[in-house]
C-alpha cells in the first residue's frame, strides 16, 4: 500500500510540475485589476495566446480583478500572485456568465451536472496548473443554485472552478472564499494534485468526482454549510467512472461560519446547515455514487466543529478497499464514524446494487462527540456491510441522554432501529446522513445489517451519565470485539 501511493505521488508531481513559460501578463492584454473593469476578456486573451504558443504562464499580478466566465486551456498555468484576487463580477442586464450546457441530469443534482455556468472552467484539457497565493472571491455573486426558472437575465455562475474530462492538473497554494455551491467541482479529472490550498466557503470544498489518481494534501477547507472534502462517483459524464487510488493527507476540515477561516477569527455562531443539522465540515464518500470508490486513503487529517468522517454508497456503488488512519476530532456534532450502504438508487434502470467490502480504520481521537447518534454502520437487510475493522479508537461522547428520548421519537421499541418505513427516517432509499436514523438505542456504537465487523482497542466513555447502553447490534453476523 505505501509503495503503491509513493509511486501515484511521485507520477502526480512529475506530471504536474513542469515549467510553464513564456510569461503573459494579463495586464498586456488590456486588464486594469482596479477591482471596477471587467477583466475576464484580457484574461481569456492571455490564456489563448499561452495555448497558441504551445503553452506559458499567466500572471495576474497584484490588484482585484472582476471577471466573468474564465476559459482555461491546455498546457498552460494561471498564476495568481500575492495580493491577486480574481473576483467574481455581478451579473449586470447585458453581461453574464457562460451558459450551462446541456447535459443530462437526472441521476445526479443539476450543479453536478454542468461546469461551464462557472467563474474558472474548463474541458478537455491536459497539463493544467492554478497557483499562487492569491484568492479567487465569490463573495455574493457566485449562488447555491445557479440558473433560477424565473430568472430572464443573462446566465448566472454557482461555482468558482469546474473541471471535466481533464489529465494532469495541479492547484496549488490558492485560497478560494464564497465559491456558491462548489469551490471545486472536478468531474472526470485523473492525475490530479491538490495541495496547500485554503477553502472557506458556504457550501462544498471539493467535489472529486469520477477521478483516478489524486493527491488532496495539506489543504485548509471551512464549509459551515456543506461537506468540505468529498470525494464522488455520479454518472454526470454518462457512464459510471469510478473514483480511485486517491489519497488524501495532512488536511483540516472544519464548519467555523463563512469567511472566519480566512479572517482569522473562526467563529461558531451559524448553529446548523440547511438540513437542520449541526455545521457540515467533514470528509465524505458520497453522496452520489455510482461508478465505484476503490483504493481510497485518507490519513493524518483533523476536523473541528463539524460532522465525523462519513462513508457513503447508495446508489450501486462497489466501495472497496478504504483505509482510514490516524484521524483527530473534537466537537462533532454527529457520528464521529458514519458507513452507510443504501438503496437510492439515482441511477440506470438494472443498475448493480451497492456494496461495501473492505474499510480499515485506525487510530482516530475524537473528544466533545455529539452522542445521539453513536458510531453507525448500518447497510440493507439482504445486503450488508463487509469486512469492516475498526482499531485504535477513542470516542468521548457528550452522553446525557435517556431510553425516554429514543422511545418519544420513534414512538416504538427503543431499541428498534427503522430501516425504510416513514419519510424522514432512516429508509434505504432515502438521503443518507446520520440524523435521519434518529436519535439511536445505545451511545457508543449502533450495527445493524452488517457482517465480518472487527472492534479492537475500542475506548468509548461519556462526559455526562447516558442511560442507553453502549452497544447495539440488529441482524448483524460475527461481530468480534
Amino acid at each position: 500500500m505505501y509503495l503503491r501511493l509513493s509511486f501515484m505521488i511521485a507520477v502526480l508531481v512529475q506530471a504536474v510540475t513542469a515549467p510553464a513559460n513564456p510569461i503573459f501578463n494579463v495586464k498586456d492584454f488590456g486588464a486594469k485589476g482596479d477591482g471596477q473593469h471587467i477583466d475576464s476578456p484580457a484574461i481569456n486573451a492571455a490564456i489563448e495566446q499561452a495555448a497558441k504558443e504551445g503553452g506559458g504562464m499567466v500572471v495576474l499580478t497584484e490588484g482585484v480583478y472582476p471577471c466573468y466566465s474564465v476559459h482555461l486551456k491546455s498546457n498552460t498555468t494561471l498564476r495568481l500572485e500575492k495580493g491577486a484576487v480574481l473576483k467574481a463580477a455581478p451579473v449586470t442586464e447585458t453581461e453574464g456568465y457562460d451558459e450551462a450546457e446541456p447535459n443530462d441530469s437526472h441521476y445526479q443534482d443539476y450543479g453536478h451536472s454542468h461546469w461551464h455556468n462557472s467563474l474558472l472552467w474548463g474541458e478537455n484539457l491536459q497539463n493544467v496548473i492554478l497557483e499562487g497565493e492569491g484568492l479567487i472571491d465569490g463573495t455574493d455573486v457566485l449562488s447555491r443554485w445557479g440558473q433560477r426558472d424565473d430568472y430572464q437575465g443573462p446566465p448566472l455562475a454557482n461555482k468558482a472552478l469546474a473541471l471535466r474530462d481533464c489529465r494532469h492538473v495541479t492547484i496549488r497554494g490558492l485560497s478560494f472564499l464564497s465559491c456558491g455551491h462548489f469551490a471545486m467541482l472536478l468531474t472526470g479529472v485523473d492525475d490530479l494534485l491538490i495541495e496547500h490550498v485554503t477553502t472557506d466557503t458556504n457550501r462544498d470544498g471539493f467535489d472529486i468526482d469520477c477521478c483516478e489518481r489524486v493527491v488532496v494534501r495539506n489543504c485548509k477547507v471551512n464549509t459551515v454549510n456543506d461537506d468540505a472534502i468529498v470525494l464522488k462517483c455520479s454518472y454526470a459524464l454518462g457512464w459510471a467512472k469510478p473514483t480511485e487510488h486517491v489519497l488524501i493527507e495532512d488536511c483540516e476540515v472544519s464548519g467555523y461560519d463563512v469567511g472566519t477561516l480566512l479572517g482569522g477569527t473562526r467563529t461558531t455562531l451559524t448553529e446548523k446547515a440547511p438540513d437542520g443539522d449541526g455545521p457540515t465540515g467533514r470528509i465524505k464518500l458520497g453522496t452520489e455514487s455510482n461508478g465505484g470508490f476503490r483504493h481510497i486513503t485518507i490519513r493524518r487529517c483533523t476536523f473541528t466543529h463539524c460532522r465525523g468522517l462519513a462513508l457513503e454508497t447508495v446508489d450501486g456503488a462497489e466501495m472497496k478497499d478504504i483505509r482510514v488512519s490516524d484521524l483527530t476530532m473534537t466537537d462533532i456534532c454527529n457520528s464521529p464514524i458514519y458507513i452507510r450502504l443504501g438503496n437510492r438508487m439515482r441511477a440506470p434502470e438494472g443498475f448493480h446494487f451497492s456494496t461495501v467490502d473492505g474499510v480499515s480504520i485506525r487510530n482516530v481521537h475524537v473528544t466533545d462527540a455529539d452522542s445521539r447518534y453513536a458510531c453507525l454502520i448500518a447497510g440493507v437487510e439482504g445486503h450488508p456491510v463487509r469486512h469492516v475493522s475498526i482499531k485504535n479508537l477513542y470516542v468521548q461522547f457528550r452522553g446525557g441522554l435517556t431510553l425516554l428520548d429514543v422511545k418519544e421519537q420513534r414512538g416504538r421499541n427503543p431499541f428498534f432501529i427503522p430501516e425504510a418505513r416513514q419519510p424522514g427516517q432512516a429508509g434505504e432509499a432515502n438521503y443518507p446522513e446520520p440524523s435521519a436514523h434518529g436519535i439511536q438505542p445505545a451511545w457508543g456504537f449502533s450495527i445493524s445489517n452488517a457482517e465480518d465487523i472487527r472492534l479492537k482497542n475500542v475506548h468509548l466513555e461519556t462526559i455526562l451519565p447516558d442511560e442507553r447502553p453502549q452497544f447495539h447490534f440488529e441482524n448483524t453476523k460475527n461481530i468480534r470485539m
